[in-house]
């Protein structure tokens, strides 16, 4: 009789555990940047917080500097359900709707507030564009304020003419072509090697791109002319989430919050931190001159109205929005 009921016992635990493996489910997240990066620490946090939250019926990997899908591939691979969710640079896809590079216009918004206030007037257009393409945004979080790195010193955009400008989107890219210099394609996880070979001498970026990619390793100045703040944001297939059960969404959901207001104010220390970084490793961090601020805001000028034009009606909506 103890046989048999320790039998059934077993039985019953076996069960149990196999009901348990079969409630959980295993969600991958590719992202574009070191594990270091404060983005995904703040992934990995997410990550983390949604497991705990959800009793561990929800895991979610997060695989960090591109190891799973290149930054250009991560939206059609979550569009896709090749990856439930991902972290995409929303600037990346400007050329699919121009919505997207709002936060990459020169000096529209170029500084926290501004762009956080920038953020709530995109946020609903982007909701209802992520909708139709079978997607949800979760969070987003700004960069750091983008500057200009060089090997030799600049005091005009005249001093860029002809060097081998790195692009990470088509804001950048055009950005290089209004200066005079030769744009060159190159995402974040290539970064340091296109230095190291020549292939970059100049860039647009911020100062955490700048620690994680060691730019003093090959590049002697910073201008600290904060430009504009790009934001990721994370996104998740529509079907993916709405598969979870209800307590389940809620904890992604409430995990999403606290990540956007943590990563928006590491974002904000990370840029005093990284630039200290800079200096320490022998790098010149410099405020632009009067010529190079006012040279890069007529350039600003030009792109916004292309952007205008492309944008039409709703980009006008949106910068109305965003400047009430």
């Amino acid at each position: 009789m103890k046989r048999r009921l320790f039998s059934i016992a077993l039985t019953g635990s076996a069960l149990l555990f196999t009901a348990a493996a079969q409630a959980q489910t295993k969600w991958d997240l590719p992202a574009a940047y070191p594990a270091t990066n404060f983005h995904s620490v703040n992934l990995i946090q997410f990550a983390a917080d949604v497991d705990k939250a959800s009793g561990g019926k929800l895991k979610i990997t997060v695989h960090p500097n591109a190891s799973l899908f290149k930054a250009p591939e991560i939206k059609r691979a979550v569009q896709g359900g090749q990856a439930q969710a991902g972290e995409i640079l929303l600037a990346n896809f400007s050329n699919e709707w121009a919505i997207y590079a709002a936060d990459g216009l020169p000096f529209l918004a170029d500084s926290y507030d501004e762009s956080m206030k920038l953020y709530r007037a995109q946020k609903p257009l982007m909701e209802k564009k992520l909708a139709e393409q079978g997607m949800m945004l979760l969070y987003s979080v700004a960069w750091p304020p983008q500057g200009i790195y060089s090997k030799r010193p600049i005091n005009s955009v005249a001093d860029l003419k002809g060097s081998k400008w790195r692009a990470y989107s088509p804001t950048t890219a055009r950005i290089g072509e209004l200066v005079g210099a030769q744009p060159v394609t190159v995402q974040a996880a290539e970064l340091a090697q296109a230095l190291a070979t020549g292939v970059v001498e100049a860039n647009m970026t911020s100062g955490a791109t700048g620690v994680d990619s060691k730019l003093f390793e090959h590049l002697k100045y910073y201008y600290d002319v904060q430009a504009w703040l790009p934001k990721n944001a994370v996104i998740v297939n529509k079907r993916a989430f709405d598969a979870l059960d209800k307590p389940t969404q809620e904890a992604v959901l409430k995990a999403a919050a606290a990540a956007e207001a943590r990563g928006w104010t590491e974002s904000r220390k990370v840029n005093d931190d990284t630039l200290a970084t800079l200096k320490r490793n022998g790098m010149e961090v410099l405020p632009p001159s009067a010529q190079l601020r006012a040279d890069m805001r007529r350039v600003g000028d030009t792109i916004l109205k292309e952007w205008l034009d492309r944008a039409g009606a709703e980009g006008k909506a949106l910068l109305d929005a965003y400047r009430r």
